[in-house]
């Protein structure tokens, strides 16, 4: 892996920073590039789908995980943990995502991780091919593709230090505070980088200085490097030692800050964990003075570091990088109040999911109001046999006669002279857990108890423990002698079409226990619905999650919904049709007990 990041670089975010993640996203718009550098946040406290955050002037949407892996399984491009957990759970939030896999890099802002623990997430890293950057690091950059969360700075100091586009100088350091001035001493005297990262303060960290820069070694961009390190370990000499077996062959300009510590009679500890110099071989004077007999480029003090840029990036005749169109972050932004994801109409043509309304809606497209369903509710392009049922289910409960409650008052209502949609209204506001709620329920129990591997007996038992008589089982007139056709025409289409029918068929060893004490205890028409939604939506690859989710937000009822609505307005418009006058209930159809009221 020559570079660690490319304009392709995706991340999982883990812990909702809003701030880091907006200077993030204000990079990639600024770059242009194509599509945002973090693909979903880990927020486990969160009960929230997603976050919205400016794209420029306009807004995006990243989507929440309760979790690392199930942020993995959904975006199983993004091969970047940024890791902002606290000292106290980064450990395990970088051993999880090591177990988890798919994941090329990891970086760990938290500061103080046990030294143990450090040790050994390193090298479970380390065995496992991944690169660590951290931790009580700011983390890293490729500039013009990537960058991670505050690295650089605002968007302002970043055009300024050229990390806005790839330089010549491949850049560690030990300091994030120092990473960002160098940045910017490099760009006053040379051309930018090509690569910058900054391994951490700890005193052990994931990739060390030679990691990093035998990476930038075989980096063609790279063409030579800086390194900044503090008094403190060792890692130093290990450079040293490339060099001398010519592993690295690039121009090295180093230099260890601390040396001021030989002035003090004892011994200092500087700002990281890393930096306190145990023996004389890790001061900062005698790495200077070593890497400087190993051919490295040391300068005398590090206010002679910008001078020793300029003199080694000049004498190396780079070609000049030309300087490529940016977009310009807008300084007044709004948020949106409403967010739709299911249709345009900003367009020449308005859209379903994506999709013009021409494609789905003319005849000779071939697609039926089952298509135009999937895309608005469900943003999915179902197959034949899926919409088709969905039609079917619709077809099957628009009308179940003028008695219902609902067709009731919708009828009342238009004979009161209100209007269709007034009407229409009275009768949709009667659909609930008694009218329509079947359905709802019987996917919901069925299903349940299927999850939980009940026997027939089992389940009937635990309904009767809820005091819930079983939704979807029992009819009036109908019966195992007296079958429902709308029944057997739903159950011979699944047969037929369905992939599989899992649920139905477990529904079916129910209704075999049921009708055993009662003829009548039938499954019907509302239960069957229910069922097959279930095996429709499982055929479809949803999850068991998505599933319980469509069922407790009331999709079920949706569809009865949307059937139902084709019988009201028959009756509705029926009613207009027959010019019948103002309903008025007989009153030898009321019972009257009204005695007279107590005079307080």
């Amino acid at each position: 892996m020559a570079q660690l990041f490319t304009r392709d670089t995706q991340a999982i975010f883990w812990n909702n920073n809003t701030t880091a993640i907006q200077r993030m996203l204000d990079y990639d718009y600024t770059i242009k590039r194509e599509k945002p550098s973090v693909a979903g946040i880990v927020a486990p406290t969160s009960g929230n789908k997603f976050e919205k955050f400016f794209w420029g002037g306009d807004e995006i949407m990243i989507p929440l995980y309760k979790n690392t892996e199930e942020a993995k399984a959904a975006q199983p491009q993004a091969d970047v943990l940024l890791n902002f957990a606290s000292f106290r759970t980064a450990y395990d939030v970088t051993m999880e995502a090591l177990e988890i896999g798919g994941f090329k890099t990891i970086m760990i802002t938290a500061e103080g991780i046990p030294e143990r623990l450090a040790r050994k997430m390193n090298q479970a890293a380390r065995d496992a091919g991944v690169v660590v950057i951290g931790p009580a690091t700011v983390g890293g950059i490729v500039p013009g593709a990537f960058k991670i969360a505050n690295v650089g700075g605002t968007i302002e100091n970043i055009v300024n230090s050229k990390l806005h586009r790839a330089g010549s100088c491949g850049l560690v350091t030990r300091s994030g505070g120092l990473f960002n001035e160098l940045s910017n001493i490099i760009a006053i005297n040379a051309d930018g980088i090509a690569e910058g990262v900054a391994i951490g303060g700890d005193r052990f960290v994931g990739s060390v200085f030679i990691d990093n820069l035998l990476r930038m070694e075989e980096n063609p961009n790279v063409k030579y490097m800086i390194l900044l390190g503090e008094v403190g370990g060792t890692e130093e000499y290990k450079v040293i030692d490339a060099i001398k077996s010519g592993k690295i062959t690039k121009p090295i300009i180093a230099w260890c800050i601390g040396t001021i510590a030989k002035y003090y009679d004892s011994g200092v500890q500087f700002g990281h964990a890393g930096a306190s110099a145990n023996a004389e071989r890790e001061t900062a004077e005698s790495k200077n003075k070593a890497m400087a007999e190993a051919g490295i480029h040391v300068p005398a003090t590090f206010n002679d570091l910008p001078a020793k840029i300029k003199e080694v990036f000049e004498s190396l005749n780079v070609p000049a990088i030309p300087e490529p169109d940016m977009n310009v972050v807008p300084k007044v932004r709004r948020s949106k109040q409403f967010i739709c994801t299911i249709s345009d109409d900003r367009g020449d043509e308005a859209t379903y999911a994506g999709f013009p309304i021409s494609s789905v809606a003319t005849p000779d497209t071939g697609k039926g109001i089952g298509d135009v369903v999937s895309l608005l509710w469900f943003k999915k392009q179902y197959p034949k046999w899926a919409t088709d049922f969905i039609e079917t289910v619709m077809k099957t409960v628009a009308d179940h006669g003028p008695a219902v409650s609902g067709a009731h008052n919708a009828k009342v209502t238009a004979r009161a002279g209100k209007s269709v949609v007034e009407a229409l209204v009275t009768g949709l506001l009667t659909i609930g857990p008694r009218f329509g709620g079947a359905i709802d329920g019987a996917a919901q129990y069925f299903k349940h108890a299927d999850d939980n591997n009940m026997t027939p007996k089992e389940f009937l038992n635990y309904m009767k423990g809820e005091g819930v008589p079983i939704p979807g089982i029992g009819h009036r007139i109908k019966s195992l002698k007296n079958p429902d056709l709308r029944v057997k025409g739903l159950m011979d289409y699944a047969a037929e079409h369905f992939p599989a029918t899992p649920l139905l068929d477990y529904a079916r060893t129910v209704e075999a226990l049921t009708t055993s004490k009662k003829e009548n205890l039938i499954l019907n028409v509302d239960g069957t619905i229910g069922i097959l939604m279930v095996d429709m939506w499982r055929a479809l690859g949803y999850s068991e999650e998505e599933i319980n989710e469509f069922i407790a937000s009331g999709t079920l009822n949706a569809f009865f919904i949307v059937g139902r609505s084709i019988g009201f307005i028959g009756h509705i418009l029926d009613e207009k049709r027959l010019a019948m006058p103002m309903y008025r209930h007989p009153m030898d159809d009321i019972l009257y007990d009204v005695p007279m009221a107590e005079k307080i």
